[in-house]
């Protein structure tokens, strides 16, 4: 084949396990062999309507074998897939399309009013609804196999960042940054031919798609969709197809954790359970570990597509709270703003090098440039290094609060306060002072049918914290603003409990 790319995956599946299930959808399996020819045919019918080599493919809608049909198809075309986030608004979906400069959008059901009222100004001019109209433009194009030159150096996807602060950028991610990654996660998890993963993250996030659904599909294994995330329904998915693999962000794990079938629930199969998105807290481990189940964490961006540092079964007792040691096609340091690398204990910031690392940002060679030095990808993140060499990712550096001059990274303090029987959820932001610049203060989401005392939950980190470490308020909210992957906006909740 002259397709090196992930295009070729379906094809070269098919001819080693072609009667392998490769997707399980509502009830539905898709083998290998029906993969790969519902991915010719889908290509066939994007390139009969115009769509080129280099030409991006947008794709708006929830987890759904189409998904990953136009990801394979996008691939054998030598085209750029583009996903897109289900949860944005018309005007964000807009922006990225033009960003993108989208010829093809292939969207869901649940988002057509969402597509009809889009505003003009972007290129996309195929259009293809998944439900009949789909399935017709399969049916009707041609199953001659397509192989079209594609080397690892091409562009795969264009993924844009969450967007926590001012607009988001498309990472560029190429065929071989994607397949180094899921080397990495092949070599440090142990991936085995019958895997039976269950992919509740959404696809259009970058774990859930390249540290999941991808490796295992090269592995053979066989992916689970489901549109959504439901804490209840997922015990019935792992009973019901004995899942071996999981991946979620904390948040999933915590309602999964704290749903009253937790304690009774068949969870025997379960033998890989990664995590990631955001540092787990201590008490969310300890709660699995009782189960009999140990968190694989990782720590990862976007634009290192996204694996970075993975913390293995061996050591996740033993280094409980760290995010583990580079990948194995993988080089991370940690850095003073000098390049040097810091002292055992110091913070610095986490840097990273190898072939799953972005050449860039679609469009934009400055922001390229300025987020790259001596050939290193500078993270934003903030991290120490133990006397071992594992690493501990303290905080974004732009969320550090500086009090009287000392530092303070929220995670530590956000750490013990979800240790509290009553907060489910917190997040810890710096408020203007007079006296010492800016405190921490504490906006907290109480368990339901609990109203926790503010000053109780101060007085609990007495003595767990240097005095100034400890938040000089406690807010109350409902909810907290988060990504559709589950990460925290900060940004957001400093606008909105920031200034009161």
């Amino acid at each position: 084949m002259r397709n090196e790319g992930l295009g070729s995956w379906p094809a070269r599946r098919a001819r080693k396990t072609p009667h392998r299930t490769a997707l399980i959808h509502g009830g539905q399996s898709t083998d290998y062999a029906t993969l790969h020819l519902r991915t010719t045919r889908l290509a066939h019918a994007l390139r009969e309507r115009g769509v080129r080599r280099g030409d991006r493919i947008a794709y708006l809608g929830p987890n759904h074998p189409s998904y990953l049909e136009t990801l394979f198809a996008a691939g054998t075309l030598g085209a750029v897939f583009v996903p897109l986030n289900t949860r944005l608004a018309g005007p964000e979906i807009a922006y990225q399309l033009a960003d993108s400069g989208a010829k093809a959008l292939v969207y869901a059901p649940s988002h057509a009013g969402l597509v009809a009222g889009l505003p003009g100004g972007t290129d996309v001019r195929t259009y293809v609804e998944v439900g009949p109209e789909y399935e017709a433009a399969l049916a009707s194009a041609s199953p001659e196999p397509i192989d079209t030159p594609v080397t690892p150096d091409d562009t795969c996807i264009i993924m844009y960042t969450s967007g926590t602060t001012g607009r988001p950028k498309g990472a560029m991610l190429t065929h071989g940054n994607i397949i180094w990654n899921a080397l990495n996660v092949l070599v440090d998890i142990d991936l085995i031919a019958d895997e039976r993963a269950l992919v509740s993250a959404p696809l259009f996030h970058t774990a859930g798609l390249n540290m999941l659904t991808l490796p295992v599909l090269l592995k053979g294994g066989t992916c689970v969709l489901v549109e959504a995330f439901d804490p209840d329904a997922t015990f019935d998915l792992i009973e019901g197809h004995r899942i071996t693999f999981m991946f979620g962000v904390p948040t999933m794990f915590d309602q999964i954790a704290r749903h009253p079938r937790w304690p009774n629930a068949d969870l025997s199969s379960l033998r890989i359970l990664t995590c990631g998105g955001s540092p787990v807290p201590t008490p969310l481990i300890a709660a699995y570990q009782k189960r009999g189940l140990t968190f694989l964490q990782g720590y990862g961006m976007t634009e290192a597509a996204p694996g970075t540092l993975f913390l293995d079964a061996e050591h996740a007792v033993s280094k409980a709270g760290s995010a583990g040691v580079p990948h194995f096609f993988s080089d991370v340091r940690v850095v003073r703003p000098d390049l040097t690398p810091v002292d055992v204990g110091e913070n610095g910031e986490v840097v990273v090098s190898g072939p799953h690392v972005m050449p860039g940002y679609w469009g934009l060679p400055e922001e390229t440039a300025a987020s790259f030095a001596d050939g290193w990808f500078r993270s934003g993140d903030a991290a120490r290094v133990d006397e071992d060499g594992y690493v501990f990712i303290v905080d974004r550096i732009k969320d550090m609060i500086i009090s009287g001059g000392e530092n303070i990274y929220p995670a530590e303090i956000e750490d013990l306060l979800l240790a509290h029987p009553d907060i489910v959820e917190c997040a810890v932001i710096g408020v203007p002072d007079d006296k010492w610049g800016e405190v921490p203060r504490a906006v907290v989401v109480p368990r339901e049918g609990t109203s926790p005392d503010p000053d109780e939950i101060l007085a609990s980190l007495s003595g767990r914290l240097a005095k100034y470490k400890i938040p000089k308020s406690v807010v109350l909210a409902d909810e907290l603003p988060r990504t559709a992957s589950g990460k925290l906006l900060k940004s957001r909740v400093r606008t909105r409990y920031g200034n009161s």
